[in-house]
């Protein structure tokens, strides 16, 4: 079996099956003599149950904006390829190309993880994001449902949460979003990576469409709920003079926030985003990675802290400068906003307080 793609798979990201970087072999294509014209059907999406013992991970990074985050689903459906949680299916010794985005793990206990967790003595709130990893919206939610069991805890206990999506989902938790927007303890960020049907199709083949978001900024914004866009990731000469545009809409639509990160290409994502250029952009794909290898000093991938969201060099103070300018404009970013950490009531307090009846 090869490690290389053997053309596309319609609605994936990848049809690459780069081996996990933990195995003990690797993969290597050959001509075995059979009729290379016979294809094997679509790969489905399967989801594995999993346990975790604990539910809240810690961030140590000094340029993640978050402490505290909670990943309600490994993998994740929506097949961006540029996706900087691939290489972590190499850890279930999965690969980081079709298995990623077929292959996914649920954790149904997340909810009740939680609670005892928030419950625990020493526990010190701070705001949880959600989908710092991967989509807590993507398609399988619908069916199983575990983000919806995770906020209701947070709701119920008046505890900060910050969530960034590709998918309009997160319209179906606006009843439990609107009120904990109004005591100041949420923040949505819709992630648009261009207004470009076709180039999203291609780039994030199961995520929401691009204007289909933008109506989901609109409608949270109408709901009351704080909520910013995420230009991530700005890819060179693919998606960068997207930039303007995307702001000016959701800026229309009602986002008051903004951000971006410049594309990341740790580890396997490196050769998936080569291939997928090779197919999709072959007549950009020198001129791409020759600008990304501008922003990260000559390399494909910087991983020093603060560099790696922004890179260096000439192009990543152009997108700087221009990001600043369109944020301006817009009137986006005014102010700095904080969530309310005060109002947090663990889940003993009330236990302790129906004791009393």
């Amino acid at each position: 079996m090869s490690n290389s793609p053997k053309g596309r798979i319609k609605g994936r990201g990848t049809a690459s099956e780069v081996d996990a970087r933990y195995l003990d072999w690797q993969r290597e294509a050959f001509d075995d003599g059979w009729d290379p014209g016979e294809t094997a059907p679509p790969p489905a999406t399967t989801v594995t149950v999993e346990h975790p013992r604990t539910i809240i991970s810690r961030n140590q990074s000094p340029d993640i904006p978050f402490e505290a985050s909670i990943n309600p689903y490994r993998g994740c459906e929506h097949g961006c390829v540029y996706c900087y949680a691939r290489p972590t299916h190499a850890y279930m010794d999965l690969s980081p190309g079709i298995d990623f985005e077929t292959k996914l793990f649920a954790k149904p206990d997340a909810a009740a993880l939680l609670r005892r967790e928030l419950a625990q003595p020493g526990y010190r709130c701070t705001p949880i994001a959600l989908g710092s990893n991967t989509d807590p919206y993507q398609p399988i939610e619908r069916d199983w449902g575990i983000t919806r069991g995770i906020i209701e805890v947070l709701h119920a206990h008046d505890h900060p949460l910050t969530i960034v999506t590709k998918c309009w989902r997160v319209e179906r938790d606006i009843d439990l979003l609107a009120d904990m927007a109004r005591k100041g303890l949420v923040q949505v960020f819709v992630s648009i990576t261009s207004l470009d049907h076709e180039l999203a199709r291609h780039l994030e083949p199961r995520a929401s469409a691009p204007r289909r978001r933008v109506e989901c900024v609109r409608t949270l914004s109408n709901a009351g709920i704080p909520v910013g866009v995420l230009f991530a990731p700005v890819i060179p000469f693919l998606n960068d003079d997207a930039l303007e545009d995307v702001l000016a809409a959701a800026a229309d639509a009602g986002a008051v926030h903004a951000g971006y990160v410049i594309l990341r290409l740790p580890l396997e994502i490196r050769d998936l985003f080569m291939q997928w250029l090779e197919q999709h952009a072959p007549l950009k794909a020198e001129r791409v990675m020759h600008a990304i290898r501008d922003l990260r000093g000559g390399k494909d991938y910087d991983a020093r802290y603060f560099s790696r969201q922004r890179g260096s060099g000439a192009f990543a103070e152009i997108i700087r400068s221009r990001f600043e300018l369109a944020s301006r404009r817009h009137r986006l970013n005014r102010g700095r906003f904080e969530l309310r950490t005060d109002l947090f009531h663990p889940p003993q307090a009330d236990q302790r307080q129906l004791a009393l009846f």
